[in-house]
């Protein structure tokens, strides 16, 4: 039986994609067998595993509006044991088609349940808001990972996310759990990001993932390549950072892996 993580916050820019799309990558590296359903208009995801948006058959839209099934639409990747079921731009319109549709909320849920037994980990790049994409990753998923970046601004919608989290669990989905908060963007020589790291683990306590991750020149390069920053550069501080967090996030789950004791073999050439 598979975990679902939806990795959810309304704000933009604050590294949903990196987190999802390296975190699934090193779940698959580590011997998981992992889905990653890009569910964000812009495909920001499907493109940084290296697919083609333009000459998608099926894709996560297709999913949503009932043209196809769930495994129609998945993909290979350039990972082994990593699958995408891609987006690409008709996504846009997707929650104008679903208001309109019994059960709207439970769309994804509905077409993801018979992948329960494919995957160990199927992980949801939701898009920047909190719309019907992310009701319904919400209400299809275990528990929701939030990255936050290290700035002011990002405490500014932390309580509308969680009042979200909060009406979901009540009303559509009532295991739903929080699976962490991981800094991003993290620069520990700044005051000012030490004293928003300081307020988070305020608020979140023990939830908050010990890893975090830093500024990355690498991470930002990666996904012109269409590559996960472990085959991109499997020894820059990103990577071994997202490594660091895929270990953290097994052991707090008792779920044992394979342990990667030389990254310098996820490198694939350029």
């Amino acid at each position: 039986m598979s975990k679902i993580i939806a990795v959810a916050n309304q704000k933009g820019g604050v590294g949903k994609t990196t987190t999802s799309v390296n975190l699934s990558g090193y779940l698959a590296a580590m011997g998981k067998r992992v889905l990653l359903i890009d569910i964000d208009p812009q495909g920001n995801a499907s493109s940084g595993l290296g697919v083609d948006k333009r000459k998608l058959e099926f894709s996560s839209y297709s999913v949503l509006v009932g043209d196809a099934e769930a495994r129609e639409a998945i993909r290979p990747t350039g990972v082994e044991r990593l699958h995408i079921i891609p987006s690409n731009i008709d996504l846009a319109g997707a929650e104008v088609e679903l208001v309109g549709m019994n059960n709207r909320e439970s769309v994804l849920k509905v077409a993801l349940a018979p992948l329960r037994n494919t995957y160990d980990y199927m992980l949801i790049d939701c898009p920047p808001s909190l719309g019907l994409l992310t009701v319904n990753a919400l209400t299809a998923a275990d528990s929701v990972l939030i990255p936050i970046q290290g700035e002011y601004f990002a405490l500014e919608g932390l309580g509308q996310l969680m009042n979200t989290i909060k009406l979901a669990k009540k009303h559509l989905n009532a295991l739903l759990e929080v699976e962490g908060v991981v800094l991003t963007m993290y620069d520990a020589r700044s005051n000012l990001v030490n004293s928003v790291a300081d307020e988070i683990l305020k608020f979140f306590g023990k939830k908050v993932f010990n890893t975090r991750i830093p500024r990355s020149i690498r991470l930002a390069e990666a996904p012109s390549y269409g590559m996960p920053i472990m085959q991109y550069e499997p020894r820059s501080s990103g990577s071994l950072a997202y490594k660091a967090l895929c270990e953290e996030l097994l052991m707090r789950n008792h779920d044992t892996y394979t342990p990667i004791e030389n990254v310098s073999v996820l490198r694939k050439p350029l």
